[in-house]
């Protein structure tokens, strides 16, 4: 199936979707914000500015830092952190289910070269709003 969906959180606190849980799982592997920045070709900067926003969104902490020193720095999810990854992948799945004929649907009612290009940004789209030729012919 070509078509999905994208799963987001929304609260008046702050939301959670694809990218701050992409971050949250790479801290988990990596051990570190600046690794898990680098794994996904983001800043470090904007990679904090997520953990805080994160960190202040919950009522309690769901990244754990400690600063370097001789035992070497570091970051992990704390017991909320890996739950909030938990449950938003598990919605995620349960949507991904709930959704899929009308996904099925989709994918029969669009063009395959629309579709491809749907997610492509706006300067990569022909002007016209038709789909590439990228056969090489």
């Amino acid at each position: 199936m070509a078509t999905d969906l994208r799963v987001r959180f929304l609260h008046p606190s702050g939301a959670i979707g694809p990218g701050k849980i992409a971050l949250l799982e790479a801290i988990d592997r990596t051990g570190s914000i600046s690794a898990a920045a680098r794994s996904l070709e983001m800043t470090f900067r904007r990679a904090w500015f997520l953990v805080e926003t994160m960190n202040t969104a919950f009522r309690e902490p769901v990244i754990r830092t400690s600063v370097g020193g001789r035992e070497g720095g570091g970051a992990g999810l704390t017991p909320l952190g890996q739950e909030v990854v938990a449950r938003y992948r598990q919605v995620e799945e349960d949507a991904r289910k709930a959704a899929e004929p009308h996904l099925r649907w989709l994918d029969e009612a669009l063009k395959a070269e629309v579709a491809a290009t749907v997610d492509a940004p706006a300067d990569e789209m022909p002007a016209d709003n038709t789909a590439v030729d990228d056969s090489g012919s």
